[in-house]
């Protein structure tokens, strides 16, 4: 059989350093593999391409179907964008995961007893990237979650715990305050979880969740979030297994993963060779099971405890070793490549030796088909601007406007909050106000327009400044939209 081409990216910062020590324990260990090497980051940003990557580079991906990447920099300024999220929403890389693994006693930790995985939504939610300026006072960031990305990532998380013989899954979400979109991800969540009734499913509110996430992490297993969320959470939790330079991480699609370190380049360690490469090797462990060669993960993993148990260690873990009065051997990159080298065949004596099954298959997940669900336009928010210091000043001219019109007013509210009518004067208010109008008969069916109409007369007052839309909406007979808060 052909071997498996992977295509490799160096990164930039300590990028180089650490992926060639990686590849060098893969291929001593025997991996049945040959890398093709891509330029993405720094330079090819700096060329003039804003992307990042071009279009060599694209077309080795989807070939070979696996990126090995090392971290990679952005550079400041200049409205570049992260080239992570771009090869993850490019690709289809929904499911991030995250192994949160505690090495005690050979890496100093607080929690010794902690072993949970965080799949986390790669692809959507605040990290659409969607911002708007929408007054001189008001930003906006929109929060998109979709039914296909939610049951997407809710059946890839099952469908491992199934695979690596995990016993619960925790959703940790926002949904007593963001109840549609956070709302969506949970039920959802619950909507697979009736498949898989050996997999225990629970959920979090996200505050509460993260704190008892930490306080006993040993009391969970697997943890489902997300985007924000996740990648906030699987940082803190890469620190809590003693350093993030252990910590490794994937994003999987259907048909194409990368495979990187969860930590940044590094910029001003490079060149020193004092770089910790686990975090890169340990993805490249994931790499190896996923692509069916789990004899050389099970190798190289079992190597690489062997090597902490040893106390050989990079800079970065050796501090943590001296604070606590532990005896290490400090090396650089290299040498600690060949200390894994050296102990390839042995298994660690005190650590859990690994042991990885065959390749695995995650089932995709089969969309529900929700297009055709009957929507019915019952009203609008005709969002304005207007510099006024009290609310019942541009209420009254917004009422007075409508009268003419088949709409009524409902209420206005500055960020989120009602404040006309029956508003108080105690409330701050900025310059950004939501105006909530329906059909003027209560029930009727609102027409285009009628909301166009409604724009244009909003126009015409002295003062405010329409500044876009969100239709208002019944889903099926329920409302599909929030209430403001006091509405």
């Amino acid at each position: 059989m052909a071997k498996q081409r992977i295509t490799v990216a160096k990164g930039d910062g300590i990028g180089p350093e650490i992926m060639e020590a990686s590849i060098r324990v893969l291929e001593a260990a025997g991996a049945d593999v040959e890398w093709d090497y891509i330029e993405v980051g720094e330079k090819v940003y700096l060329s003039g391409n804003t992307s990042g990557i071009g279009k060599e580079a694209w077309d080795s991906i989807k070939k070979n179907k696996v990126l090995f990447k090392a971290p990679i920099t952005t550079p400041q300024g200049g409205g570049y964008k992260s080239l992570n999220v771009t090869i993850r929403k490019t690709l289809g890389l929904y499911s991030n995961v995250r192994p949160s693994l505690s090495y005690a006693p050979f890496i100093p930790t607080r929690y010794p007893g902690m072993d949970v995985v965080v799949i986390r939504e790669n692809e959507e939610d605040l990290y659409a990237g969607i911002e708007h300026q929408q007054t001189p006072e008001v930003t906006q960031c929109l929060k998109i979650i979709t039914r296909p990305g939610c049951e997407k990532i809710s059946r890839y998380a099952f469908e491992y715990a199934k695979a690596f013989g995990r016993k619960r899954i925790t959703c940790m979400i926002k949904d007593n305050i963001m109840k549609l979109t956070d709302g969506l991800f949970v039920k959802v969540f619950y909507e697979i979880a009736k498949e898989y009734p050996e997999i225990q499913a629970d959920d979090w509110i996200i505050d509460i969740g993260m704190a008892k996430l930490v306080d006993a992490p040993q009391d969970f297993d697997m943890v489902l979030m997300p985007n924000l969320y996740g990648d906030v959470a699987t940082d803190i939790l890469g620190l809590m297994t003693g350093s993030v330079g252990i910590a490794p991480g994937a994003n999987v699609g259907d048909d194409i993963a990368m495979y990187e370190a969860i930590h940044g380049s590094a910029p001003r360690h490079a060149g020193k060779g004092i770089a910790n490469p686990s975090a890169l090797l340990l993805s490249g462990v994931m790499m190896m099971v996923d692509i069916g060669q789990a004899r050389i993960a099970e190798k190289v993993h079992n190597a690489w405890l062997k090597t902490i148990e040893d106390g050989v260690v990079t800079y970065d873990l050796a501090r943590k070793l001296k604070a606590e009065g532990r005896e290490y051997t400090e090396v650089n990159t290299e040498e600690f490549a060949d200390a894994v080298i050296e102990r390839l065949g042995q298994k660690p004596t005190v650590l859990a030796p690994k042991v990885y099954g065959d390749a695995v298959k995650i089932k995709k997940a089969v969309l529900t088909d929700v297009r055709s669900q009957q929507m019915d336009l019952i009203g609008v928010d005709i969002f304005t601007r207007g510099d006024f210091n009290d609310a019942k000043v541009i209420g009254d001219a917004l009422v007075n406007a409508a009268q003419e019109t088949g709409m009524r007013l409902k209420m206005i509210s500055n960020r989120g909050l009602k404040v006309y009518p029956n508003g108080h004067p105690e409330t701050f208010l900025t310059d950004h106000w939501r105006c909530r109008y329906y059909a003027k008969n209560q029930g009727d069916i609102l027409k285009n327009e009628d909301i166009t109409n409604m724009m244009n007369i909003i126009s015409t007052l002295d003062g405010i400044e329409v500044i876009k839309t969100e239709n208002l909406y019944k889903l099926e007979g329920e409302l599909a939209y929030s209430l403001g808060q006091g509405e």
